[in-house]
């Protein structure tokens, strides 16, 4: 059977599939998705994507039609891959991006600027930061580790970029309960 795929913004997790799925089947939708990001409706032709617009809005996700803003979602995709340990490699975020999306790094960036508002690399730091803090939270890795797992050089230069983003120390976020984390959605 042959369907119409869809890029949904917002769908980062695992749990954003289950709430998806739960709210498509409501609709009686016949759907299927692979991936995250990508949602693929048959008998397209059939279906009220009114409503499937308005069920996904209810719950924080789009429809995507807009070139430029499917590639942008496609890079965040490719960068939680990264931050979140989905994927092992020993390409450069760069080459590593650019080979998950299809596109040259350099067109990439441009177009991810200008629709998110910051760079690829200011983005993947932000990650990153936000993934330092939910280790953090979790309290079962000390910063050496966490440092390491992360990719960074140094204990000091994830520090130095913690307080870059956050405006505090390490220190100074666990001593305040370190409870300043922000959804994927927004960082």
């Amino acid at each position: 059977m042959e369907g119409t795929t869809f890029q949904v913004k917002n769908m980062v997790c695992p749990r954003c599939i289950t709430v998806i799925s739960t709210e498509l089947n409501a609709l009686g939708v016949e759907f299927e998705m692979d991936k995250l990001g990508e949602l693929t409706i048959f008998n397209h032709d059939m279906v009220d994507m009114a409503a499937i617009r308005q069920v996904l809005q209810k719950h924080g996700f789009e429809l995507m039609q807009d070139k430029d803003e499917l590639l942008a979602e496609q890079v965040k995709l490719a960068v939680l891959d990264l931050v979140q340990g989905r994927v092992t490699t020993n390409l450069r975020n760069s080459d590593y991006i650019a080979s998950e999306v299809g596109q040259s790094y350099s067109s990439l960036s441009k177009t991810f600027s200008k629709r998110a508002g910051t760079t690829i690399e200011k983005y993947i730091i932000r990650q990153k930061i936000d993934k330092v803090k939910e280790l953090l939270a979790y309290g079962e890795m000390n910063l050496s580790e966490i440092a390491r797992k992360l990719g960074y050089s140094s204990v000091h230069h994830l520090s130095n970029q913690f307080k870059s983003v956050t405006g505090m120390t390490v220190n100074t976020y666990k001593e305040s309960g370190g409870k300043e984390r922000s959804s994927l959605d927004e960082v």
